[in-house]
């Protein structure tokens, strides 16, 4: 692989092989652990005091949701800390490098994705939301809607923002510089951040077809920052869906339980959403993006 300008080159980690990934990925990993301790205690206390079947999930949605939602994303907030030390300390890399291809982590792309996803959910939910109004409950109550939004506003960006820079910047550089090609690192983050996500809800809810969504969503997210050499506009997408998600619409069997303006009550299917995003959405959105940026080399930045 010759040496190039392309996101995945251009780092200046000093201290960049494979081993260092591990150990580093191993300290992140010690550290969300670490930041599930307050959820683990909650979650045991209520196993003590109440008549909740012994199950996670069951105890979870027992408590009250800002509370949930707030021990669900805190571990998060730990980890992009232990993250930053990662970098910094362990491989002596800019943070930036990791981040983008370019000098400075360019946030106009940042807020370009965020608007972009937000105005596609938002436009999609009041479709939806028009087409088939029985599957939807207004939910909308001021003082547990204002504490949700402000728990989602401080912690998703960190949430999302980590699982980009460790999927598509850190480990596709670290698989990179391993394997010497590009198409690997994207195949093997894709499938690592897809398969991660097999012991949500929302999988037993749809049944294990939806792992074609997360590992879709994975290649989706991999694609746009290999193309625009840098995470930044991932990073965006990636905080618009899942704050929206959170903001306007939550069900008993998703991974997000909220205080949201709406609960949708409707029984899911997999097919048409499906359909809709890996099918038309996704590829739509590369289109769009490939000429907004004047994406290039198509050939030589994935392969």
């Amino acid at each position: 692989m010759k040496n190039t300008n392309f996101f995945l080159e251009k780092f200046t980690a000093k201290r960049s092989s494979f081993s260092y990934y591990i150990i580093g990925s191993l300290i992140i990993i010690f550290f969300n652990f670490f930041g599930q301790i307050p959820l683990l205690a909650v979650l045991s206390n209520s196993l003590l005091e109440t008549d909740v079947e012994s199950n996670p999930i069951n105890i979870l949605n027992s408590l009250d949701k800002n509370l949930a939602f707030f021990l669900i994303l805190f571990p998060f907030l730990i980890s992009f800390i232990a993250f930053f030390f990662v970098v910094k300390k362990i491989h002596l890399q800019s943070f930036t490098s990791v981040t983008t291809s370019r000098k400075n982590i360019d946030m106009k792309r940042i807020f370009f994705g965020f608007k972009y996803w937000s105005l596609l959910s938002i436009s999609i939910f009041l479709l939806d939301l028009i087409i088939s109004p029985d599957d939807y409950i207004y939910n909308f109550n001021f003082f547990p809607f204002l504490i949700m939004t402000l728990i989602a506003l401080t912690l998703i960006p960190f949430q999302s923002a980590l699982e980009e820079l460790i999927f598509r910047g850190y480990l596709m550089q670290g698989f990179s510089k391993m394997l010497k090609n590009r198409y690997l690192p994207l195949v093997i983050t894709s499938f690592i951040f897809g398969f991660l996500h097999f012991f949500n809800p929302e999988v037993d809810k749809l049944g294990n077809g939806i792992m074609f969504y997360y590992v879709g969503t994975g290649f989706f997210f991999g694609i746009i920052t290999l193309m625009d050499e840098g995470t930044e506009l991932a990073v965006g997408l990636h905080i618009a869906n899942n704050l929206i998600t959170a903001l306007l619409v939550t069900a008993d069997w998703t991974a997000f339980q909220t205080e949201s303006l709406y609960t949708d009550i409707s029984e899911p299917s997999l097919g048409i959403e499906l359909f809709i995003y890996l099918v038309i959405v996704y590829p739509a959105t590369l289109l769009y993006f490939s000429k907004k940026f004047n994406w290039s080399n198509w050939r030589k930045k994935l392969i």
